[in-house]
């Protein structure tokens, strides 16, 4: 356990669009995608619309992979997977409302299983590892996301049954925005947005606009003014040496996910280091082995 003082490391973006059908989210999403990389090459689209993304080919040379039915978490799981492995900088995932309430998604599986409140056990787990495929890439994504008008009914003051308009609500499960850095809600067929959510503090509580790609720069510009990612493992590496105990560094490695692969190595050096030490103050028979349950991927086989 260890009292730090707060700063911000470079991150990766974890950008969301939403808004009705026309209201122009895969064009947004590109014109984003754009200003973070200044790339078209390094751009991905997993398009779940039907081939909307070729409507915007002529924007620039972005990679298209497309997806169909059946929509399950797993599928976009192994989408994000492959765009990860062509090393590219943005995969935008057109749209996530399909993973959640399309054929195949999460709720038409909750509905095979019998729709019952405990089904939810078995499907809940499987769209919790779409959401961390989302947060744990190594690349910026953007996620459009479909919004549907949100009704209730209400009584009035003499007991009458009426219909009460809440505004849009995104289909897919609620608290989804709330994984993200910015939410961006489209609300007209003009293009024009306004931030739902907003952890940067660029666009909360501001006038609507247009995005360009002019947004994707100040996002990048926020998002590059920690520090950078060779500084960072420097930080890492240091507090790997400086740890003392196998818990340690069992919180070192879970602490820095995007990381383990280039601090694997450092960890299981360390580690070995502290056994040995360990076993030249306690004799071999009172040395208590830790779990391997508990290792968190760090044992040295």
């Amino acid at each position: 356990m260890k009292l730090e003082q707060a700063q911000r490391n470079q991150v990766k973006l974890r950008l969301g669009l939403s808004g009705a059908s026309g209201f122009g989210k895969s064009y947004s999403a590109l014109l984003l995608a754009y200003g973070i990389t200044n790339d078209w090459s390094k751009i991905a689209i997993i398009d779940t619309e039907n081939n909307s993304a070729s409507l915007y080919a002529h924007l620039g040379e972005f990679n298209v992979l497309s997806l169909e039915e059946p929509y399950s978490p797993e599928r976009y799981i192994e989408a994000i997977k492959m765009c990860e492995k062509a090393k590219l900088e943005v995969i935008i995932i057109d749209s996530i409302t399909h993973e959640w309430n399309g054929k195949g998604g999460c709720l038409q599986l909750h509905e095979q299983l019998g729709g019952r409140f405990q089904d939810w056990a078995r499907i809940s787990p499987r769209h919790q590892a779409f959401i961390d495929a989302i947060l744990q890439s190594k690349c910026h994504v953007i996620t459009t996301a479909r919004r549907k008008i949100d009704y209730s009914l209400d009584s009035d003051s003499n007991g009458r049954t009426k219909v009460i308009k809440h505004g849009t609500k995104e289909i897919t499960r609620e608290g989804f925005e709330y994984e993200l850095t910015t939410n961006f809600e489209l609300i007209n067929d003009k293009h024009l947005a306004v931030a739902s959510k907003d952890r940067t503090g660029l666009f909360m509580n501001k006038p609507e606009f247009v995005i360009s790609k002019g947004t994707g720069k100040i996002l990048k510009e926020w998002c590059n003014d920690g520090k950078s990612e060779q500084e960072l493992l420097q930080n890492i590496f240091s507090e790997i040496n400086q740890c003392t105990t196998l818990e340690g560094l069992r919180h070192i490695y879970s602490k820095y996910p995007t990381y383990q692969i280039k601090i694997k190595d450092s960890v299981i050096q360390r580690k070995a280091e502290i056994e040995n030490v360990t076993s030249q103050i306690i004799p071999n028979n009172q040395i208590v082995q830790p779990s391997k349950n508990t290792s968190n991927g760090i044992d040295s086989k």
